[in-house]
């Protein structure tokens, strides 16, 4: 499990991104660059981290669930995940 700070500062630019995020699209229509540069540096989703949402691993990440692959595989066997069934062949 990844700490409880790191997962907080992750879940922390997710809300800075969603604040932002109206204002961000207008200066950029506008091309005001000046304007963008001096809003917050989190404001730029580019700085988010795709992190599991049970564990907070930032690695092997799957998208399409939003868990990384250790507790995708533990769920999946565990039949926590509808339609997912292991390979055998």
């Amino acid at each position: 499990m990844a700490k409880k700070s790191v997962i907080a500062r992750e879940n922390k630019r997710a809300r800075m991104v969603a604040k932002y995020a109206d204002l961000r699209k207008k200066l950029k229509d506008a091309g005001d660059y000046d304007a963008l540069d001096k809003l917050p540096r989190n404001a730029s989703p580019v700085r988010q981290h795709n992190r599991c949402l049970l564990t907070g691993r930032p690695k092997g990440y799957m998208r399409k669930f939003g868990i990384c692959r250790v507790m995708f595989r533990k769920m999946a066997l565990d039949g926590k995940i509808p339609g997912i069934t292991k390979a055998s062949w």
